[in-house]
């Protein structure tokens, strides 16, 4: 992963902590928490770029949904952060296993 992600996340989780009024456990859950928010912003996207709801119609476009999914990312790198100051590595070590396990599941000559 490109290393000034990792600098934007350190930079955005040392202004968060700066900022904070809430104790170092705390900041960990709500961070892990923010994800939910992030992800029902994901999926009120979709329904609005697919106009699921009758009554609002297309709301959203299909850049939006790529945005929210973009949040989606940013905040789980900045609750990892928050989890480890090794989570680039955590985050590579990660990224080998899921490699490793999709390289074995396929099939010979696929």
């Amino acid at each position: 992963m490109d290393s000034r992600i990792w600098e934007s996340v350190d930079r955005l989780v040392a202004r968060l902590d700066a900022e904070s009024p809430l104790s170092p456990q705390e900041d960990r859950l709500a961070r892990i928490l923010k994800l939910s928010e992030e992800v029902g912003e994901v999926s009120a996207a979709v329904i609005g770029a697919t106009g699921q709801n009758p009554r609002k119609g297309v709301t959203h476009s299909w850049e939006d949904v790529q945005h929210e999914l973009c949040d989606v990312v940013f905040t789980a790198l900045v609750a990892l952060r928050t989890l480890t100051p090794d989570a680039a590595r955590v985050f590579a070590d990660r990224l080998d296993f899921v490699e490793r396990r999709t390289a074995a599941g396929r099939e010979p000559g696929s």
